[in-house]
């Protein structure tokens, strides 16, 4: 069974933006689709099990973000 997430991404202004945030975070492990709402700067991640709030923060923040 699959778990949905939602975190909010500050700084992203372009698809390019997007692109990072999303590549980033689907390296971590178990990840199984992103979303990224580029208006509201909200990202949907469907994993196999719970997210560590410190990876996606990892991955965000390697993409150059920041989680809200």
């Amino acid at each position: 069974m699959s778990t949905t997430q939602t975190f909010t991404v500050t700084g992203m202004t372009c698809g390019h933006c997007v692109s990072s945030v999303t590549e980033e975070v689907q390296e971590i492990a178990g990840v199984e689709n992103v979303a990224v709402d580029l208006p509201t700067g909200a990202v949907t991640i469907v994993s196999a099990a719970p997210l560590d709030e410190s990876a996606v923060k990892a991955a965000v923040e390697e993409a150059g973000y920041q989680l809200a």
